[in-house]
């Protein structure tokens, strides 16, 4: 139920389809697939952008890394260089030859950088000037990084063992850092979506929510791992996504509750876009935010149970999207939960019919197929009364 007087409390801190089963094959094992459409569709807007470079000397560039003034996103693509690729890249430096360039962003809140690209790269000297190769503060014992499969000279070597002169050409070698703005629109920084998207190709792909919660890092990211913790959430969708499917359907529930006037295909620029607008909200929006979701799994779960958005055994995004959010609007008119036989006669009236079942078993990112399981949705639990 919502209540008005909790409103001003603190959140806890921080707080048969056609449609594709969008699950990646390593994860199918171990996770329940997600139907949703892969929304090929590709969005019209054209960015301006201005980049500039800067070369950055490795020590700098170090120091900036320990100091966060040059950001690694708390999730990024985990660190999967070896030691021999990680030792060779540093006797590069050490030998003088040209290294790749890094690409970075400017943070819009807070002027500092953002790694796009040359995590492995930045990462690898972290570790070398630390002493530590990948060192996890959990461990008991740390893998000291001295350099291997690299020429003599330097074969075996921590930082401190370097000879000075080594150490001082390591210290002054130079890093070409590319660094990107977005000028227009200016409502929002979505290119840096694009841009990350495309020099993040290589391996395994990253999944849209990856990549957003990469560079759109803020309170509306952070505050999106505490609910998604929530049981009854979990009780609705099934077990945690290891490539945070999850949270994506939690931040295109708030999308379609806040902004629903806004929705334009693709799904995936829809969420970029609000969840750019929305990246460090105020304390107000957040706490309704998560009144208003939790209200809302609790209610649908009570009333229809796990299977809620589970017309066919797997989660259905576009039933999620519809029911959610229909009974989201019935809560936030009326400040309160319907009765849970309400609920279930107000869902059971809607989710057999075929104009409704149409609209979430194919093109389901079409905006006419998303308007109408909304209106059918809303119009079913509006009779609530």
């Amino acid at each position: 139920m919502v209540n008005k007087r909790r409103r001003r409390e603190r959140p806890e801190p921080p707080l048969k389809s056609d449609a594709v089963v969008a699950v990646a094959p390593e994860e199918a094992a171990n996770e329940e697939a997600v139907i949703d459409e892969i929304d090929e569709a590709v969005p019209t807007v054209r960015y301006d952008i201005t980049s500039y470079g800067i070369d950055f000397d490795v020590k700098g560039l170090v120091t900036r890394l320990q100091e966060g003034k040059v950001l690694i996103p708390e999730f990024q693509r985990s660190f999967v260089w070896r030691l021999p690729e990680a030792s060779r890249f540093v006797e590069s430096l050490l030998l003088g030859l040209p290294v790749p360039g890094i690409f970075l962003a400017k943070d819009p809140d807070s002027n500092k950088m953002l790694v796009i690209d040359g995590q492995q790269r930045l990462k690898s000297l972290q570790f070398f000037y630390g002493g530590y190769f990948n060192p996890d503060p959990d461990l008991e014992t740390r893998r000291v990084f001295r350099l291997t499969k690299v020429q003599p000279r330097f074969d075996n070597q921590t930082y401190a063992d370097l000879d000075e002169r080594d150490r001082q050409t390591l210290d002054d070698s130079v890093i070409h850092a590319t660094v990107v703005k977005q000028e227009s629109p200016p409502d929002d920084d979505t290119s840096i979506y694009h841009v990350y998207e495309r020099l993040n190709s290589g391996g395994r792909l990253l999944t849209p929510q990856e990549i957003r919660s990469a560079i759109y890092h803020g309170r509306l990211i952070d505050h999106l791992k505490v609910w998604n913790e929530f049981p009854q959430w979990r009780a609705l969708f099934g077990k945690k996504s290891a490539r945070l499917k999850d949270q994506e359907m939690i931040l295109r529930f708030l999308a379609f509750v806040h902004e629903p006037e806004r929705y334009r295909r693709p799904m995936a620029e829809f969420i970029n876009e609000f969840t750019a607008r929305h990246r460090n909200p105020p304390t107000e929006f957040l706490i309704f935010s998560q009144e208003l979701f939790y209200g809302t799994m609790d209610s649908l779960l009570r009333a229809v149970g796990p299977t809620a958005f589970r017309p066919e055994r797997n989660f259905n995004a576009a039933v999620y999207d519809s029911v959610a959010v229909g009974l989201a609007r019935w809560i936030r008119q009326h400040h309160q939960s319907p009765p849970e036989v309400s609920i279930r006669t107000a869902y059971a009236s809607f989710v057999g019919q075929p104009e409704y079942i149409e609209a979430v078993s194919r093109s389901t990112a079409d905006q006419t197929f998303v308007e109408r399981r909304l209106t059918l949705a809303t119009e079913a639990f509006a009779k609530i009364k």
